[in-house]
């Protein structure tokens, strides 16, 4: 049986990973650090937790008998590849339109 990756944006759909993220970003914590900003049972922020490594938004480090999430790129990258894409797609819309609408002012005044 195959683990299917979460989509990304299933990452950051969910608004209690949102602030898990912005919590690590911030400083990385153990889980139960992480635990203990949400009214939650620990098992559920585990959940959250797999999901977002598994996507590659963070990495889990043991040290002693405490395991430490730091935010990782990899996940980020994607989102950013995304908006990226359309960011070129609306520039160049944008571009068209300014030429068309260059074009009319300059015939309209002749």
């Amino acid at each position: 049986m195959t683990t299917q990756t979460p989509d990304v944006f299933q990452v950051v759909a969910d608004p209690s990973r949102r602030q898990m993220l912005m919590l690590l970003s911030k400083e990385s914590m153990t889980i139960n650090a992480l635990a203990e900003n949400f009214d939650m049972s620990r098992p559920a922020v585990s959940k959250h937790i797999k999901i977002m490594y598994n996507a590659g938004f963070i990495s889990i480090t043991d040290i002693g008998r405490e395991r430490h999430c730091t935010l990782k790129q990899d996940g980020f990258n994607q989102l950013q590849d995304f908006i990226d894409y359309f960011d070129k797609f609306w520039e160049t819309k944008l571009k068209k339109l300014a030429a068309v609408m260059n074009k009319r002012s300059s015939t309209n005044r002749k």
